[in-house]
């Protein structure tokens, strides 16, 4: 399960969840630091990618578009780098299941 972290995202989470979500990727690691969010959810669509964001928009489109890509929606407010890491630790499990089609989840949100 391969995690795509938006602009509004620290990079460096790439690295500090690596021994959980391997080949994850951040926007800005991928020249897309500037890019519009259309771009990015395109991107996340054709190359596997969950995308982590703070942003509703994503949210919406899912309802819309349907997925790929599937959502997880941090609405924990702004918090610390290591404070995020912490709470998608915590949320591994239920991040994991975004990769059960028999599910049907495509949105999974954070507080």
């Amino acid at each position: 399960m391969r995690l795509l972290f938006d602009q509004n995202l620290s990079h460096r989470l790439v690295s500090a969840l690596a021994d959980l979500f391997p080949g994850s990727q951040h926007v800005r690691l991928l020249g897309m630091a500037e890019a519009e969010d259309l771009s990015i959810w395109d991107y996340a669509k054709s190359h596997g990618f969950i995308i982590v964001t703070y942003d509703s928009d994503y949210a919406d489109w899912n309802k819309l578009r349907g997925a790929p890509p599937k959502i997880v929606w941090l609405r924990c407010g702004n918090t610390s780098t290591a404070q995020l890491e912490a709470k998608l630790r915590q949320a591994a499990d239920r991040i994991q299941l975004l990769g059960d089609s028999d599910l049907k989840i495509e949105v999974l949100e954070i507080l």
